[in-house]
């Protein structure tokens, strides 16, 4: 059986600075109609961060979307000519003021595939030091950093203070992977 669908026309409905909206008209496999609207995001990376001390590096913020403070692992997009790797380094810098001496890509995935396109590497970072030089922050993001050792972070998923999916899945990750910051 095919699953294809083949896209009869393509309208952008909305294009802001962050995101665009497209309407497509396609025909299913079975010949039939539908309409999608598709969300159309640059790629995106996230950091899990992991200190000398076996604490993960997280970060509370307002988010609208959600109309309240969410807990999440740093992470940000790729800006135009930025490899993914790049892309990582800064966003390190900018939100954390700190670099990784370890930075090694553990899985990519797509956010939310029923309704937008945004692909995100996510980034394991281990051997944390503070930047050299800072780069400038965002300036509509308020931040706070906090450390969470890996049976609360855990909890934390467990009791719905996080729910993130990039953070669950790194917080995830971590438990699959408990060695992760330890060094030999």
């Amino acid at each position: 059986m095919t699953f294809e669908e083949r896209v009869q026309s393509r309208q952008l409905v909305y294009q802001g600075g962050l995101v665009q909206v497209e309407r497509q008209e396609v025909t299913l496999p079975d010949q039939t109609t539908a309409t999608r609207e598709i969300v159309r995001h640059q790629p995106a990376v996230a950091m899990l961060m992991i200190t000398a001390q076996h604490k993960m590096i997280v970060e509370q913020q307002w988010r609208a979307a959600t109309g309240g403070l969410t807990v999440e692992i740093p992470a940000g997009k790729v800006e135009s000519g930025e490899t993914m790797d790049q892309a990582a380094v800064r966003e390190l810098n900018e939100e954390t003021r700190l670099t990784a001496q370890h930075l090694e890509a553990v899985a990519q995935f797509y956010t939310s595939p029923g309704f937008t396109d945004e692909l995100m590497k996510l980034y394991v970072a281990t051997g944390l030091s503070v930047v050299a030089t800072a780069f400038p922050q965002d300036p509509d993001e308020q931040i706070r950093l906090i450390k969470l050792d890996l049976a609360t972070a855990v909890s934390q998923v467990q009791t719905g203070q996080i729910q993130d999916a990039k953070t669950v899945m790194a917080i995830w990750y971590w438990q699959s992977h408990p060695e992760l910051g330890v060094e030999a």
